[in-house]
């Protein structure tokens, strides 16, 4: 059983959120507590991949189309911490 924590900022992010979207996270956070970061790589609609620049370290899950979750894997294992959820922008920078 993995534990996953939300940051605080988060925790305002999703209650702004549309209700899909929030539904789409609690159904993400069960798989990831119930199978872990591997358990969520393995299901393709998550497209779930390590990322690179400022966020490096950091993975990111979609949640749809738009919104993704951005997370990290702290103490090898045992916790998740919720950095982001957050439409994605697909602009090139």
């Amino acid at each position: 059983m993995w534990l996953v924590e939300i940051a605080k900022p988060t925790e305002k992010e999703l209650k702004r959120a549309p209700m899909e979207v929030r539904d789409a996270f609690d159904a993400w956070k069960n798989l990831i507590e119930q199978y872990g970061p591997l358990g969520i790589q393995k299901i393709n609609g998550y497209w779930d991949h390590a990322l690179k620049g400022e966020w490096k370290g950091a993975r990111a899950s979609s949640l749809n189309r738009q919104w993704r979750v951005i997370y990290v894997i702290e103490d090898r294992a045992v916790k998740i911490l919720v950095l982001k959820v957050t439409p994605h922008d697909y602009r090139r920078k």
